[in-house]
């Protein structure tokens, strides 16, 4: 019997999967899981807004850091707005939980005592903003090694907020400057509703080989 996207989750995200009433992954999310799991390859998810393109990153990523024994943080999640932290915060803390997986916003309106416990104990995924990345790595270096020092996976939402302007040249920086205190490079996955150029975002995500970049839309999967 043919394997399936779903068959290749962690069995805690099956079983969420199931206690949210779906029939089925939406084609953004059967993609993303073959791909994401199948490869290390840097991904632009590109869909139409409440397509389920945060859940198509996740729960393959996810499912990659349910096994993880390394310490630091596995995932990055890099957001514009404080907001947009917040809401996608919501929407997985209830999967994050039940997988024994660290779910920790952190910008200037956050919480702090999360934030101190994944000090501590670095592991799970982290939702910031770019300034927020800026403040850490200049005020508390040490500390930002320790957390970010080993990751898995970078995913930067509304990747379209970022292909151009200062921002955008600001987060690309800030990438590269995560990248060079790490003993690996982590994969990039972009995530957007209004992409038009599929080669900018690829280039913008890999500057050294966007052909390499793999590209999700509905109706189908290509690279640029």
């Amino acid at each position: 019997m043919t394997e399936t996207s779903f068959d290749r989750l962690h069995p805690e995200v099956r079983r969420w999967i199931r206690d949210e009433g779906w029939i089925e992954l939406r084609p953004v999310q059967d993609q993303a899981i073959r791909t994401i799991l199948g490869s290390d390859r840097d991904v632009v998810i590109a869909a139409a807004t409440a397509a389920g393109k945060t859940e198509a990153a996740f729960l393959p990523l996810l499912t990659q850091a349910a096994g993880r024994e390394e310490r630091g943080v596995s995932i990055l999640y890099v957001a514009p707005l404080k907001a947009l932290i917040n809401d996608q915060h919501r929407r997985l803390d209830l999967l994050c939980e039940r997988m024994g997986v660290s779910l920790v916003r952190w910008h200037g309106d956050a919480p702090q005592g999360p934030k101190q416990q994944i000090l501590k104990t670095p592991h799970g995924v982290v939702m910031i903003t770019p300034e927020s990345i800026e403040a850490l790595l200049l005020r508390r270096s040490t500390d930002a090694r320790r957390l970010l020092g080993s990751l898995d996976a970078i995913v930067v939402d509304e990747l379209h907020a970022f292909l151009q302007g200062p921002r955008g040249l600001h987060l690309f920086s800030l990438l590269r400057r995560l990248e060079l205190m790490s003993a690996r490079r982590p994969r990039r996955i972009g995530l957007s509703a209004t992409l038009g150029d599929m080669g900018i975002a690829a280039a913008w995500l890999n500057a050294q080989a966007p052909m390499s970049v793999d590209v999700i839309q509905p109706e189908g999967l290509r690279s640029p």
